[in-house]
C-alpha cells in the first residue's frame, strides 16, 4: 500500500513545545516514534508506529512507579501497593497527564481517528505517554526518565491510597468473591476489527464463564486488559449497589 498524501497532520507540529511540557528533550526520530499512532501507520502504508515503544515504556513506568510506592508506603500490604500502582498507572491517570502536557495535540492520527475525537481518546493518550516514556529511556537512560515520571506523576502518587481503593476492580472483585464465598472470578475476552483498530470484549463470571454459571457483566475496553477492568467494575456495581463507583 503506498503512503497516501493526505493523512491528517497533528495540530501542533512544534516538538520543541512537547519537550518543554514534557520537560526533557528525546531524541528526534524516537519522539516522532512515539508520536505515530497505529491509525496513521496502518494508512500510510504500514510504517512504524509507537506500539513497541509504549511495551517499553509500560515496563519502565511500571517499575518507577512499584518502587515509589514501595518506598513511600513500608506498612502497606503488597495487595495494597498492587491497587496503588493500578490506579496511576491505568488508562485514566495516563490520559490525565498526557492532557497536561498537551499530548494529544502532537499525535499523528488516521483519518478515522481524527475525525472522531481521537486525540482526546484515553486509550490513545495513555498509550502515546507510555511511547514517550519508552523513548525518553532510550534517549536518557532509566535514572533521567525515573525523574521526568516522578514529576509528571507526582500528584497522582500523592493520592494512591485513596484512588488505590477505588480504581483496581480486578482486585476489589477477586476481594469481593473471597468475602462473599464465591469462585475466584474468571474472565473471557473476545476482540473484533482490524489490527490497527481491535476492540476487546471482556465477559466474567465466578468460576468458569458457561452454560452453568450465568455472566455477571460484560464491558468492552481497547485491550484486554482495559474491557477486563471495565468488566469488573459493572460486575461490582451489579453485586453491590451501595459501592463507591467514583
Amino acid at each position: 500500500m503506498a503512503k497516501h498524501s493526505k493523512l491528517p497532520e497533528p495540530v501542533n507540529v512544534d516538538t520543541a513545545e512537547l519537550e518543554r511540557n514534557w520537560g526533557i528533550e528525546v531524541d528526534p526520530s524516537l519522539l516522532h516514534r512515539a508520536l505515530i499512532h497505529r491509525s496513521f501507520a496502518y494508512e500510510a502504508g504500514g510504517i512504524a508506529h509507537n506500539e513497541r515503544l509504549e511495551f517499553l515504556g509500560d515496563s519502565v513506568l511500571s517499575i518507577v512507579v512499584a518502587a515509589r510506592l514501595f518506598e513511600d508506603h513500608p506498612d502497606h500490604s503488597e495487595a495494597d501497593l498492587s491497587r496503588m500502582r493500578a490506579a496511576t498507572v491505568s488508562q485514566e491517570p495516563l490520559a490525565y497527564v498526557a492532557r497536561r502536557i498537551h499530548l494529544g495535540d502532537f499525535l499523528y492520527l488516521g483519518r478515522g481517528e481524527d475525525i472522531h475525537g481521537g486525540r482526546d481518546k484515553d486509550s490513545i493518550l495513555s498509550d502515546a505517554l507510555e511511547a514517550l516514556i519508552g523513548a525518553t529511556f532510550l534517549t536518557h537512560g532509566f535514572e533521567k526518565t525515573r525523574q521526568i515520571v516522578l514529576h509528571q506523576l507526582a500528584d497522582l502518587l500523592d493520592r494512591a491510597v485513596v484512588r488505590g481503593q477505588m480504581q483496581d476492580w480486578k482486585t476489589t472483585l477477586s476481594e469481593y468473591a473471597r468475602d462473599h464465598g464465591h469462585e475466584l472470578p474468571v474472565y473471557q475476552v473476545t476482540s473484533t476489527g482490524p489490527d490497527h483498530e481491535r476492540s476487546f470484549t471482556a465477559t466474567v463470571a465466578f468460576g468458569e464463564v458457561g452454560y452453568e454459571k450465568s455472566a455477571l457483566a460484560t464491558a468492552e475496553g481497547t485491550s484486554k486488559k482495559h474491557a477486563e477492568n471495565a468488566a469488573a467494575r459493572a460486575a461490582i456495581a451489579r453485586l453491590d449497589p451501595d459501592y463507591p463507583m467514583e
